[in-house]
């Protein structure tokens, strides 16, 4: 793997706020997005707190809130120093592909609610269609998924043994 030996440090904190902003703008809360781009950034993929403020110039406080969230939608992983008090967060391996399989569960909660729904304002009516329709959109994708992420395992080997 190649190491980067300099960087433009403006030119890093400029592609974590933009990136940051665009993963906030998919919804993702602002804080939390920020931390993840910087986590993205760093070739060990790895900040202690005090390093994710400094970076980001934002309080421990916000840090703190910020790393619970990632940790309890299992986009990162708290871990100690060997020998020392400090924590370090960590992006997990795959996390791209995990989270993806969590949205596949979801979407088996989503189809339960939405049958529900249909059955509640009627098949036929105007609003039982919609949520119908909904529903028939989601269940594509639940099937799609699958296979989809397998494709993607396959191409990821592909492209690690290529990079080699």
């Amino acid at each position: 793997m190649t190491r980067a030996t300099q960087r433009d440090q403006q030119a890093v904190s400029q592609f974590v706020e933009r990136f940051g902003g665009i993963l906030a703008d998919t919804g993702m809360a602002r804080m939390p997005a920020r931390i993840l781009a910087a986590l993205l950034t760093t070739d060990s993929g790895r900040l202690t707190a005090a390093e994710i403020a400094d970076l980001l110039q934002i309080s421990p406080a916000a840090v703190s809130g910020a790393v619970r969230y990632l940790t309890t939608v299992q986009i990162v992983t708290r871990e100690r120093e060997p020998g020392s008090r400090r924590d370090v967060y960590r992006m997990r391996d795959n996390v791209w592909y995990e989270a993806t399989f969590r949205k596949d569960q979801m979407l088996v909660m989503i189809d339960e609610v939405l049958s529900e729904g249909v059955d509640t304002l009627g098949p036929d009516t105007d609003a039982g269609l919609r949520l119908d329709e909904t529903r028939e959109f989601f269940r594509f994708c639940h099937s799609e998924m699958g296979s989809m992420l397998d494709r993607w395992r396959n191409h990821r080997q592909k492209w690690l043994e290529e990079r080699s």
